[in-house]
Order: structure tokens, then C-alpha cells, then sequence
């Protein structure tokens, strides 16, 4: 059973900057596409980015395009989320998610496992 466990979340002042790792459980992991959605308190889960097999493919939100980068290290099984030039609408609680089927989704259907979330809370 693959688990994902999210850690790097915090309080930050606009402008600034987070990084967010995700690890995942299990001898596969460069197999599976990676992604992180977030939540805002009284919205949908929305997605944020996906990376493929490798860091060389990727996508993200047009919100945070410029902003934010997406990248993986399949040797520790762990997928990272930099959150550069932060600002107060970026306030959620971020979630990994993993897609055994190694497609590039937006969709909350997409992803087959999710991790627990990790609060990030931008201040103005």
C-alpha cells in the first residue's frame, strides 16, 4: 500500500517563499505521476501541478505558472512543490497525490492515493 506524507507547510508573509515535499512509500515510485492539488477553507480541492515520470515533464495551474515549480527526486521517492512570490490567496492546505496510471491529470479522479495535506497560510 503506497503512502504519501506531506511536510513543509507554515505561516509566511507575502512575497515569500515555501517548499513542500511529499514522500511516498514503495520500490515503484518513478513510475507513478505526482501531483498537488490545494484547498481553500470553503472551496474545492484545485489542482496546483503534476510532474511525470521525470522532472522533465510537468504542468501547472495558470495561477500559479511563474510562481511555483514542480520537481521530483525518484531516488528518495519524494516529490517537492516550490512556492516562490507567495501571496494571501495562495492560503490552503496542499495535498500530494500520486496517479499509478503516469498520466499528466488536473483531475481530482486522476490520482488513486492522497496524502493527509499540509496547511500554508500566506499573511498580507
Amino acid at each position: 500500500q503506497v503512502q504519501l506524507v506531506e511536510s513543509g507547510g507554515g505561516l509566511v508573509q507575502a512575497g515569500g517563499s515555501l517548499r513542500l515535499s511529499c514522500a511516498a512509500s514503495g520500490r515503484t515510485f518513478s513510475s507513478y505521476t505526482m501531483g498537488w492539488f490545494r484547498q481553500a477553507p470553503g472551496k474545492e480541492r484545485e489542482f496546483v501541478a503534476c510532474v511525470g515520470r521525470t522532472s522533465a515533464t510537468t504542468r501547472l495551474a495558470e495561477t500559479v505558472k511563474g510562481r511555483f515549480i514542480i520537481s521530483r527526486d525518484n531516488a528518495k521517492n519524494t516529490v517537492y512543490l516550490h512556492l516562490n512570490g507567495l501571496k494571501p490567496e495562495d492560503t490552503a492546505v496542499y495535498y500530494c497525490a500520486l496517479d499509478f496510471e503516469g498520466a499528466l491529470g488536473t483531475e481530482l479522479h486522476d490520482y488513486d492515493r492522497w496524502g493527509q495535506g499540509t496547511q500554508v497560510t500566506v499573511s498580507s
